[in-house]
């Protein structure tokens, strides 16, 4: 059964899973929710947890012994079993897919990973697990939902503001919840239980945000000039490689120019999209970009993409990075 994250704890109230996958990159979600269940499965009287994490020279029969032992004490077991890299492998999805059939008694298994793509949730293991238990895919949050987040984190320490002020936080501590839980309970020890003016905020919240280079992809596709330059600051202050930037650059380049070729040939737009996996929120920054950016414009764009690469090996003079915004800024005319 898949479950939004939001829908865990009046799930866990309800009835306890026998097993539990929660997957995605964004860690702080990702440990709140673990300890949801954990704290669920407590009350419930499970009161033995062993912890197997597959990069300290794990086992996968190692699962399967400790779902066969019974506690000496006689208590329930949670096996909590942390994948980081959501790699499960062929001996993992088998032992997954082993456990599914034949649930231990007493025991609930408790497993968080990285997050899975497309392709990791058509495999026969995740639709055991899903079968017989919950799974959860938590996203990053942005707009509403992050506003949102936000919100309820502040009334939780008894902390409000108004619209100005949330918006203000949402972009000082973007794509970083962690970041966000840490101002707010900064927020909390300086002013106590209050409401917090748009100033309080700004004076007190570091510009937290967590730029990469997907991020630049959707301002350059969106053609926001100024999240562009902030964007792009970002990643040049945390010290992300400029070959690293000019690769995303130049592979959405690339994938315009195939678009616009295929969509001239008299492919339809649901084709065409579908086999370049242009999926979900990207279909409509993709559509304005190609509505507004011609073939000769993308050759452009390649073009001066390809100096920047030469001046990041040293082949040709000048600021790779002021190169690379110029071509942010071809992006956006």
């Amino acid at each position: 059964m898949r479950l939004k994250p939001e829908q865990l704890v009046s799930s866990l109230q309800k009835n306890l899973g026998s097993v539990y996958l929660i997957s995605g990159d964004e860690p702080l979600q990702i440990v709140e929710l673990a300890d949801s269940i954990r704290q669920a499965t407590k009350q419930a009287g499970f009161l033995e947890r062993e912890i197997f994490s597959t990069d300290t020279g794990f086992e996968w029969s190692e699962i399967t012994t400790s779902s066969q032992s019974m506690s000496i004490f006689g208590d329930k077991k949670v096996i909590d079993l942390r994948v980081p890299t959501a790699n499960f492998g062929n001996e993992g999805a088998k032992t997954l897919i082993s456990y599914c059939e034949k649930l231990p008694v007493d025991t609930v298994l408790l497993i968080t990973c990285g997050k899975l793509n497309a392709a990791g949730m058509k495999t026969k293991w995740f639709e055991a697990v899903d079968k017989v238990g919950v799974t959860i895919q938590v996203k990053p949050l942005e707009g509403d939902e992050l506003l949102q987040w936000l919100q309820n984190r502040l009334q939780q320490r008894g902390l409000n503001s108004d619209k100005a002020g949330l918006l203000l936080l949402a972009e000082r501590v973007e794509g970083n919840l962690l970041a966000a839980a840490q101002e707010i309970e900064k927020l909390y020890v300086l002013y106590g239980a209050s409401i917090l003016t748009k100033d309080q905020i700004f004076d007190v919240v570091a510009d937290s945000s967590r730029y990469d280079v997907f991020k630049l992809i959707d301002a350059i596709l969106a053609a926001n000039v100024n999240r562009i330059f902030k964007v792009l600051a970002g990643l040049r202050n945390e010290g992300i490689a400029p070959p690293v930037v000019l690769w995303a650059l130049m592979r959405e380049a690339r994938t315009l120019c195939k678009v616009h070729l295929e969509l001239s040939s008299g492919k339809s737009k649901d084709m065409v999209f579908r086999n370049n996996q242009i999926w979900d929120k990207r279909v409509g920054l993709v559509d304005k970009a190609l509505k507004r950016l011609s073939h000769n414009q993308l050759f452009e764009i390649l073009t001066l993409s390809a100096k920047a690469d030469r001046q990041a090996k040293g082949q040709e003079s000048g600021d790779v990075w002021e190169t690379i915004l110029a071509v942010c800024l071809l992006f956006a005319p």
